[in-house]
């Protein structure tokens, strides 16, 4: 069986979201390699889920709090509770919140992989502040006469378009997850 999950971040309007199908038996470890991917990141922070008031990370013994093995926790033992949404937390620096929403079920046809059916923007480059920083990184780019709007269009990249959403090269992008 297959899980249609939408992936959104907090505290960005318009959204910047990915809808993804996932096998039900992928762990939260795997759900994590499919967002880094899904939603553009690099992967360069801690990250945890929180699953009905629990914690979930990577390398446990590393957290100072209680924190559970993400690598013992799968779609199935989550959506089969009855949760039917949960969060998931990048770079706790920056504040990257995203909620993760359980939309449906689909029928697995053979050996399925990861795939996004839809989504919506580019993802925030790594490192601009959070959804605050994200803000001014925005307003800066729009505007040519902003204080450092050279300084950040250079950082970010020329090329960096926060309205592109290219839905063919995360779906390929998602493919080559290990």
């Amino acid at each position: 069986m297959l899980y249609e999950i939408k992936i959104q971040l907090r505290y960005i309007n318009p959204p910047i979201y990915r809808v993804l199908r996932i096998l039900s038996c992928t762990s939260l470890l795997k759900l994590h390699k499919f967002i880094q991917r899904a939603m553009g990141w690099k992967n360069y922070h801690l990250h945890l889920f929180e699953v009905e008031w629990k914690r979930y990370g990577e390398n446990p013994r590393r957290w100072d709090s209680e924190v559970n093995d993400s690598r013992k926790m799968t779609l199935d033992k989550i959506f089969s509770s009855g949760t039917e949404s949960f969060i998931y937390d990048y770079d706790m620096g920056d504040g990257w919140r995203h909620d993760i929403e359980l939309l449906g079920t689909v029928e697995a046809e053979g050996e399925e992989g990861p795939a996004c059916i839809a989504g919506a923007r580019a993802c925030p480059p790594e490192d601009c502040g959070g959804p605050p920083g994200y803000e001014h990184l925005l307003k800066a780019l729009a505007d040519p006469k902003y204080e450092d709007h050279n300084e950040l269009l250079e950082w970010v990249g020329r090329r960096y378009d926060p309205k592109k959403f290219d839905l063919v090269a995360i779906d390929r992008a998602l493919k080559r997850v290990r």
